[in-house]
């Protein structure tokens, strides 16, 4: 399993080191780099619970414009993160969270992820699972699929994508 650098090295960090950095923590996505370099470069961080809180504030400003673009280039961004449950996921990180996702509620996943997708398009269902079981992520699933509140999903994507971020950061800097 890879491993942060100490964030006191950050702004020494080279750009395509940055940009690793940022794929850790939230998933690859060439559109959160072009968002979130520049703010690396420009800001000193004390924590990785600071970087992610103002990555967290740069996407949440995405989702409150009025620009359907800024909506485009936030779902591409949140769309980084694969599907729950599927099948191929390149990310060892995401791999790792979504094990106990896997089994005979594939299917019934599959078909939540469809409706999910249908009722948002552009955005992908995105949860911390936090050791949460099957059971508990689907009914969240269908829950948020009932409250049809694209502006609500963006916000509670990026919450998700934070929470993600965090755990990631505590676990990747344990194992120096």
């Amino acid at each position: 399993m890879p491993n942060l650098p100490p964030i006191t090295s950050l702004p020494t960090s080279s750009a395509p080191q940055k940009a690793q950095i940022l794929d850790l923590l939230f998933e690859p996505s060439t559109q959160l780099h072009t968002l979130s370099l520049p703010l690396l470069h420009d800001t000193p961080f004390p924590s990785y619970d600071d970087l992610i809180t103002a990555v967290g504030v740069q996407l949440t400003a995405l989702a409150e414009s009025a620009s359907t673009s800024d909506a485009r280039w936030l779902e591409s961004i949140l769309c980084s993160h694969p599907r729950l449950g599927a099948k191929g996921v390149e990310s060892a990180l995401s791999r790792g969270e979504q094990a106990g996702l896997q089994g005979e509620e594939g299917e019934e996943l599959r078909e939540l992820n469809e409706a999910y997708e249908a009722r948002f398009p552009g955005l992908r269902y995105v949860v911390f699972v936090g050791g949460r079981g099957r059971g508990a992520v689907m009914e969240d699933m269908r829950r948020r699929i009932e409250g049809g509140d694209v502006g609500e999903e963006r916000r509670a994507a990026i919450r998700a994508m934070c929470e993600i971020a965090a755990d990631r950061a505590k676990k990747l800097l344990r194992q120096d």
